[in-house]
Order: structure tokens, then C-alpha cells, then sequence
């Protein structure tokens, strides 16, 4: 990416991308962190895409931190949907949203951390995994994954500073190298290695696994055979990276948290340290998020931004459903957990990720008529 084109561009040219910006005609899926309230918020999202007939025109789903549970079930759901001619699965709310829902009402990070702590033998990303597998993944493998379109879970290589890619091709850190045609279990690579106590998530390779000449600068061990994760949202919490490169169309679904307002800061230097930390992450998110909207309206990108902080009323499509702004930034408010939530709480969630989403695509990505937006549950946002 080159010129005055860098300025309305989210992410940035590492040396393996092609020296000018040329995506493909596709369209790419984009779904934040933000634990379980991101997750249900994407769960609306996708419904109302089904309903408007674009999951089955997507080319590839990019995921980071625990959203990539709402990718890995819609990816193993993918060639059961059965999507009819109008690009719409009947199938969508028992295989992809049914499971999800029952997830959600399980509480996994703070029983991860307590028996992480108590109990030797596995680390608390290992417990978190485990859960995952249990529940949703079996001993499925990233080469369970549709060829079509293309999903992709982002972790954060905190050897590297680097995104970490898991697909069903590859593995791939751009400076580490890559793993062609990997065997590696799903839940470990959707697992919420949520910083700092969810966090790393340790994987141990061969310097044999890796295609030669992949990497660069890194391809030696311990960056090799030791590889340590964090979550993909400490370095792009859209999941942008992956998508803004190659498609040109990017639809983008953000559930990510906001970062509260502390009327005395800790003044002890851990707890200081981490409240510096989150401000500086805070903008980092907020630049990313402009970056992207601005991208959109200068043309570079088709596409559209739909936010759990978002206002239907800043849409300029009509017909949009009605939700209250203080209903939905309440929902906003709910922590980045993986904590279990109330059958009431989650339907709100997903109503409010099915409204916005509808606001965002028959605004700025729709041609032509649309069906009638519905609250897949009543209720609507509380």
C-alpha cells in the first residue's frame, strides 16, 4: 500500500505483502473480541446476514479472542447449512446459534483460573480449550475447516509482536514461517487467551513442521519449537489484518468493550501499569475503528461498520428496528468475560447485533430491496 492511500488504510504493509494495494472482488467478514457479550452480539449479526443472503457470498471470516467460537461453530456448520437459492440457510439458527446460546450459559474463565491455579497439571488456556472441545469442537482440526470461504483465527505471537494465522492451509507468523496443512485441534487454536490471566497459550513445534525459507529472521528455535500466544485482539481486535488485505469488500461486526472511567486511579505500580496499559490499547482500538470507517468513505474499501457502541440512528436507511440508546449502551457495559449469561441477557445481545448489522448493510452494502428486518426474539434490546 502506497501513497496518500496509507492514510485511509487500518493496518499496515509487512514485507510480504504486495508492494501495491490490490484486492480480490470478495467480500470478507470481520468479528471483534470481546468474550462472550462480542459473541452473542455476532451471533445477531450473522442471523440478519443469513436473512439478506450474504453468508454464502462470503470469501473468507476473520476472528480474533473468543469470537473465534462464533467462527469455528459456523465454520464446522458450514456444509450442513444448506443454503437455498435466495442464499438463505434454514438451517442457521439450530446449528450455529443453538450451540452458542448453550455456551454462553457456562461459566468458563474464572473455573479455568481457579483449577489453572490449583490443580497442576494443565495451564489455564489448556481448562479453557478443554471446555471448548467439550462443548463444541470435539477433536476437530483446523483442517476441518470449510475450503470455502476461507476462516481465519488471529493470535497475537508475543515472541514475534506479530499476528499468529491459523487456517486450514496454514499456520503462518510472517517472521516465525509457516506450517502447511496443519493438524492442529480448533479449540485450542479459538481458545481465549484473554491477557493477562487467560493468557499466553504455549504450543510446542518442530523445526521439521515448517516449510524452509518461510520466516523471516525467526525461523530458529525457541521461536519455532516454543511458540507463545496471546489473544489475536492484543494486536488487531477487528481481525482486520487479514481481510482489509484481501477482499474488497470488508464487513465488519465489533462487540469490542470500552474501556471504563476510574475516578482514582491506583496509584501502586502493577495495578497503575495495567490501567496505563489498557489506555494505550484503548486508542490503539479507537484509531483502528476510525482508520477503517474512514477507509470506507473514501472509496478504498467497500463495505460497512457495525459497533456494539454504534446508533441505528446515524444509519441512513430507513425502517430500521427501534432500540433505545441507553438500552444498548447498557448492553455495551457488559464485561469481556466468559462468564455464563441469563437466557434474557443473551437474546438482548443478539437482537441488538441483528439490528445494527441491518442498519449497516442496508445502508451502505444492500442493492436493491432487503426483507423486512425482525428482533429474532421479542423483547428487542430491553
Amino acid at each position: 500500500m502506497t501513497g496518500t492511500d496509507e492514510l485511509v488504510h487500518p493496518v499496515r504493509r509487512i514485507p510480504t505483502d504486495p508492494e501495491e494495494d490490490s484486492p480480490e472482488p470478495g467480500i470478507a467478514l470481520c468479528l471483534s473480541g470481546g468474550g462472550y457479550r462480542a459473541m452473542l452480539f455476532h451471533v445477531g449479526a450473522m442471523w440478519r446476514l443469513n436473512e439478506l443472503g450474504y453468508l454464502p457470498r462470503l470469501d473468507r471470516v476473520s476472528s480474533v479472542s473468543g469470537d473465534s467460537i462464533a467462527a469455528g461453530v459456523l465454520a464446522l456448520a458450514w456444509d450442513k447449512l444448506a443454503f437455498e437459492a435466495n442464499g438463505v440457510s434454514p438451517e442457521f439458527e439450530r446449528l450455529v446459534v443453538s450451540p452458542l446460546r448453550d455456551l454462553a450459559r457456562v461459566s468458563i474463565d474464572w473455573k479455568a483460573v481457579l483449577t489453572g491455579v490449583l490443580i497442576p497439571g494443565q495451564t489455564i488456556s489448556q481448562r479453557v480449550a478443554g471446555v471448548y472441545r467439550h462443548k463444541l469442537f470435539g477433536d476437530k482440526t483446523l483442517q476441518d475447516l470449510p475450503d470455502q470461504p476461507r476462516f481465519v483465527i488471529n493470535s497475537t505471537n508475543l515472541q514475534s509482536g506479530e499476528l499468529w494465522r491459523f487456517s486450514e492451509p496454514y499456520m503462518w507468523d510472517w517472521r516465525v514461517g509457516r506450517i502447511d496443512a496443519p493438524a492442529f485441534p480448533l479449540a485450542s487454536a479459538a481458545s481465549s487467551a484473554f491477557p493477562p490471566v487467560l493468557s499466553p497459550a504455549v504450543f510446542d513445534f518442530n523445526d521439521s513442521d515448517y516449510v524452509a525459507e518461510t520466516g523471516d529472521g525467526l525461523q530458529k528455535a525457541p521461536f519455532t519449537t516454543r511458540v507463545v500466544l496471546s489473544d489475536g485482539g492484543v494486536y488487531d481486535n477487528l481481525g482486520l489484518e487479514t481481510a482489509w488485505k484481501r477482499c474488497q469488500t470488508v464487513l465488519v461486526s465489533d462487540g469490542g468493550g470500552h474501556m471504563p472511567d476510574v475516578p482514582k486511579p491506583p496509584r501502586n505500580w502493577g495495578l497503575q501499569s495495567m490501567r496505563v496499559l489498557k489506555t494505550i490499547d484503548n486508542q490503539v482500538r479507537a484509531l483502528r475503528k476510525a482508520e477503517a470507517i474512514d477507509g470506507f468513505e473514501a472509496k478504498v474499501r467497500q463495505g460497512a461498520y457495525s459497533g456494539i457502541r454504534s446508533a441505528v440512528s446515524s444509519y441512513p436507511v430507513t425502517g430500521t428496528l427501534e432500540c433505545a440508546e441507553a438500552a444498548t449502551n447498557h448492553l455495551a457495559e457488559i464485561g469481556t468475560r466468559l462468564c455464563g449469561m441469563k437466557g434474557q441477557t443473551q437474546e438482548r445481545l443478539i437482537n441488538w447485533g441483528y439490528a445494527i448489522c441491518d442498519a449497516a448493510m442496508r445502508s451502505h452494502v444492500c442493492e436493491g430491496p432487503a426483507s423486512k428486518p425482525k428482533f429474532p426474539y421479542a423483547g428487542g434490546v430491553g
